[in-house]
């Protein structure tokens, strides 16, 4: 089947729930979006609830704490939002390059295997009971003699060593205490948690709800989702061949994709979308097919949306693609349109920044400028 990247980038829109917006609950849209990355835990927020015709505050929050949805370093290293149901599986394909076990990580951090399966028994001891906060779960961690020399590496916000604990399911967050961020196990606080399973019974889940969400895509936009290029390519390919007739490769104006063949009849029906949404920064429309992929974002932007440490820009997408960048300045939205996407829709624009007023709880204002 041949399709245009518009049809496509409409279907996308459309499984995204961005155009139109859904009525799903907060747990099926992350189950939707294949997780959703909550590094900051507003941006996360609002990545759901903009895809959501009605939502309130607080919604996330008392997702997790009441088990509908675990908190926990997953794609790309990040911390995201994963339904207990399918999270697992998700941690399985991170886990399977066992990275922690490379002679430059054992080195680096003092480590070897032993070390590594102390450190996982005592946690999940520590994690038995109620939620800890970092400097409680170090103190278990490092009263073990031959884990004293972590703490200082422990204390990092960057969690490095918490990762390959999360890959496991030997941790994940809990519910904030105070300011403070805990931690638990995920069979700890939901009851619906199904495990980790091994990478073989993990892919084919993985590889479903990425294309459900984000396809067409190629096994490349798959790896550089899951782990920015992380995962063997090989063994990621054989994955991707396993699922045989369930996977139907299609050409995207001349390029071929993947897509799952339940979803080409749809596929085929869609239509070009013309929604402009103004979206978060660090939204799963971007993080997705990745910002080098030029479909979605035009080359030569993407220094305005991919940021120094990592930091991804708001974004307007106006047909699929994005036209622009954003920001709240106080009360107001400033709208960077990009020349090259033609005249800007302040009409649909400043529809969105009343349905953004709604979410946030305060009358905006929208500038919109070029660049």
């Amino acid at each position: 089947m041949r399709i245009s990247w518009p049809q496509a980038l409409g279907w996308r829109m459309q499984r995204q729930l961005l155009d139109p917006v859904g009525s799903l609950s907060t747990v099926e849209t992350v189950r939707r979006l294949g997780g959703v990355q909550a590094q900051v835990a507003s941006a996360a927020a609002l990545t759901l609830r903009l895809r959501r015709s009605a939502s309130v505050p607080g919604e996330v929050s008392r997702a997790i704490a009441e088990g509908r949805l675990i908190k926990t370093w997953a794609m790309r290293g990040t911390l995201h939002l994963l339904t207990p149901q399918e999270g697992g599986a998700f941690l399985s394909m991170l886990a399977a390059g066992r990275s922690w076990e490379l002679p430059s990580w054992q080195r680096y951090f003092g480590m070897e295997n032993r070390h590594w399966d102390r450190l996982r028994s005592v946690v999940r001891e520590a994690l038995a009971g109620p939620a800890l906060t970092r400097e409680e779960l170090i103190a278990a961690i490092v009263s073990e003699p031959q884990l004293s020399h972590l703490a200082e590496e422990l204390r990092s916000g960057w969690g490095t060593l918490f990762k390959p604990l999360a890959f496991q399911g030997d941790l994940c967050q809990g519910p904030g205490r105070g300011s403070r961020v805990t931690f638990t196990r995920p069979d700890v606080i939901s009851r619906d948690w199904a495990g980790v399973p091994e990478p073989d019974d993990a892919a084919p889940i993985v590889i479903s709800a990425y294309l459900a969400a984000y396809g067409p895509a190629t096994t490349d936009n798959l790896r550089n989702w899951l782990a920015r290029g992380r995962v063997n390519i090989r063994r990621l390919r054989a994955w991707v061949a396993a699922l045989g007739d369930r996977l139907t490769e299609v050409e995207v104006d001349g390029e071929p994709a993947w897509v799952r063949t339940e979803d080409m009849d749809e596929l085929a029906a869609a239509r070009p979308s013309t929604a402009v949404r103004l979206l978060p920064g660090f939204d799963a429309y971007v993080l997705g097919p990745g910002t080098d992929d030029a479909h979605v974002i035009a080359p030569a932007r993407r220094g305005a949306v991919s940021r120094a440490a990592g930091w991804i820009s708001p974004v307007v997408v106006a047909g699929g693609v994005v036209a622009g960048t954003w920001d709240l300045d106080r009360d107001t939205a400033h709208v960077t349109w990009f020349r090259e996407a033609g005249r800007a829709p302040k009409r649909a624009l400043g529809s969105e920044v009343e349905r953004l007023s709604r979410l946030v709880g305060r009358d905006l204002g929208i500038e919109v400028s070029f660049g």
